[in-house]
């Protein structure tokens, strides 16, 4: 087993998905350690990973950040079994890494209309809950290629969708959005997500279970 097949297999068992690695050039990122020769990132496909955070002791104890707090302490287990350093996008001192441009190097994703990450398969069903950087090069797999999907996408129901037309092309109306989540019209995205990611069809059967997307639209609406 290599080492890469050896940190997926025990990311998964610790309930996250790897999502990609690279080998990042010399002064590519301004990275925490002097070069990163492997970036391995990890987080979560649909919710084929959310019963694992779901019944962790921090998605119960009524603390703030229960996902983040999780994150971290997953993360960072993994990354002391591998000799890594760990890094998140919730926020590491020292370590501004630009997470969605990591992404771009490790999968084949494509920004989408609304902003958010586009994968041929997962949709706009995934997220990045951290990666692990490995001081040492190690064999990866060819990542695998894929077209951006919403090229070939004529409707773009994602933009047509909101209620509130808060997605415009190079902007998003954060006040016009959270006005009508926590208005009495708004019930149907605070229950089951955002009503513009639900209308894209790429993915669409790994769409966030509806205590997954509570949790997501809680966050969002408290930030």
């Amino acid at each position: 087993m290599t080492r890469f097949d050896q940190i997926r297999h025990r990311a998964a068992e610790t309930g996250l998905a790897v999502r990609g690695a690279f080998h990042p050039a010399r002064g590519e990122f301004d990275a925490p350690v002097s070069w990163p020769v492997t970036v391995v990132l990890l987080g979560f496909t649909g919710g084929l990973q959310w019963e694992r955070f779901a019944h962790a002791q921090e998605a119960r104890d009524g603390l703030p950040h229960p996902l983040d707090r999780w994150s971290r302490r997953v993360i960072g287990s993994l990354a002391r079994e591998f000799d890594a350093l760990d890094i998140y996008p919730s926020g590491t001192p020292g370590a501004p890494l630009p997470f969605q441009r990591m992404a771009l190097r490790c999968e084949p994703v494509h920004p989408s209309p609304i902003g958010l990450l586009i994968h041929p398969k997962w949709g706009l069903w995934h997220a990045y809950r951290g990666a692990l950087l490995l001081p040492l090069a190690i064999d990866l797999p060819t990542p695998a290629p894929g077209a951006p999907p919403c090229e070939s996408c004529k409707r773009q129901p994602c933009l047509s969708s909101c209620p509130v037309g808060a997605f415009r092309p190079g902007r998003f109306d954060l006040d016009a959005c959270t006005g009508h989540v926590l208005s009495d019209a708004g019930r149907e995205c605070r229950e089951q997500g955002c009503l513009a990611r639900r209308a894209c069809p790429i993915g669409a059967e790994f769409r966030y279970v509806e205590d997954q997307a509570r949790f997501h639209m809680r966050a969002f609406l408290q930030r």
